[in-house]
C-alpha cells in the first residue's frame, strides 16, 4: 500500500483526467456510456470522483480515448488502484460524511461559514459530544464517541507542524449564545475557540446579530481549495440526508463572493476575540 495516498483526491484526479481524455475525443457522456454498455450517470459519477474507479474501469475508457501512450495508461491504472485505498477516516467505520472528511485533509484552505454552531474543528470534544447527542437524538452511546472521536481527529490539520489547514471561519453570534452542554463546556468551548484565534494560520470572526439580514441566512457552507491546481475548489453543503458538493465555477464564484460579504460584515479577528472574551464570562 503506498503511504500518505488520500483515495478521495486520486478518484477527483482521476476522474478530471478521464474528462479530458473524452473531451479531447470529441466525445460526450452519452456517447461514451453507449460504446461501453453502461449508464451516462455511471460516466459522470466516475468523472465528478463520486464513484471508485477500477483499473477495468479505465482500461475501458482508455480503449474508447484510444490512448496508446502504455506510459499513460499505466499511470492511470496506477491512480485507480490508489483511490480505492482507504484513508485513515475508514477506521472508525461506516461515516455518511467521508467524502467531505478526505476533501478536508487534502485541503491547503478552508473558509467556512457557522451560523448555529462553533465550527468542527475548533470544538472540544466536551462540546462535540453534546452537540453531536443533541443533533441526533436516537444516536447511541457508542455512534456519539464514535463521531467525537473522528472529529478530535481531524483537528490535527489545524496543528499539523508541516502543513497546517489555513482556515477562516466566521461564526454567527447564536453560536456563542446557544448553550450547548453545561456552563462548564460552554466556558470551556470559548476559551478554546479564542486560544485557536491566535494561531497564525486561523482566523475567526464572530457576525453579530446586530449586523442584520446577510447573505448566510439561507445556512452552513464552506469553500475547500487545494494546492494542486489540477484538484478543483469545492463548496461544501451539509444536508441531514445527503450532502452536496458543487465545483462550476459559477458556483464557486458566487459563494466566494457570499463569503467576501460575510467577512465585510463580520467584527475584525481583534473585536471578535474581545467579543468571545465577555460572552465567555456569561458562563462562569
Amino acid at each position: 500500500m503506498v503511504a500518505n495516498v488520500n483515495p478521495t483526491v486520486r478518484r477527483r484526479r482521476l476522474g478530471s483526467e478521464l474528462r479530458k481524455l473524452r473531451e479531447e475525443k470529441g466525445m460526450t457522456a452519452e456517447e461514451v456510456a453507449a460504446r461501453l454498455l453502461v449508464s451516462q450517470s455511471k460516466i459522470s459519477r466516475l468523472e465528478n470522483g463520486r464513484r471508485s474507479i477500477s483499473q477495468r474501469d479505465v482500461r475501458d475508457l482508455c480503449g474508447v480515448y484510444g490512448v496508446e501512450d502504455v506510459r499513460i495508461v499505466e499511470s492511470l491504472m496506477q491512480m485507480a488502484k490508489e483511490s480505492r485505498q482507504q484513508g485513515w477516516w475508514h477506521a472508525f467505520g461506516d461515516i455518511p460524511y467521508s467524502v467531505y472528511i478526505g476533501l478536508e485533509t487534502e485541503a491547503a484552505s478552508l473558509r467556512v461559514f457557522e451560523p448555529q454552531v462553533v465550527p468542527g474543528l475548533l470544538q472540544t470534544p466536551g462540546y462535540a459530544s453534546a452537540m453531536i447527542a443533541g443533533n441526533l437524538p436516537e444516536a447511541t452511546p457508542e455512534q456519539v464517541e464514535k463521531r467525537v472521536s473522528v472529529r478530535m481527529r481531524r483537528q490535527e490539520r489545524i496543528t499539523d507542524p508541516d502543513g497546517p489547514l489555513r482556515l477562516w471561519a466566521v461564526v454567527d453570534e447564536a453560536a456563542l449564545c446557544r448553550k450547548v452542554g453545561d456552563a462548564q463546556i460552554m466556558r470551556e468551548q470559548l476559551d478554546r475557540l479564542l486560544e485557536l484565534s491566535h494561531l497564525p494560520h486561523v482566523t475567526v470572526q464572530v457576525l453579530p446579530f446586530e449586523a442584520g439580514a446577510h447573505p448566510g441566512l439561507s445556512g452552513q457552507f464552506a469553500v475547500l481549495e487545494f494546492t494542486d491546481a489540477t484538484d478543483a475548489t469545492v463548496v461544501y453543503l451539509e444536508g441531514v440526508n445527503s450532502d452536496l458538493y458543487l465545483e462550476k465555477d459559477t458556483d464557486v464564484q458566487a459563494y466566494s463572493v457570499m463569503y467576501e460579504h460575510l467577512r465585510a460584515q463580520a467584527l475584525s479577528a481583534e473585536a471578535t476575540r474581545q467579543f468571545i472574551g465577555d460572552a465567555a464570562l456569561r458562563y462562569t
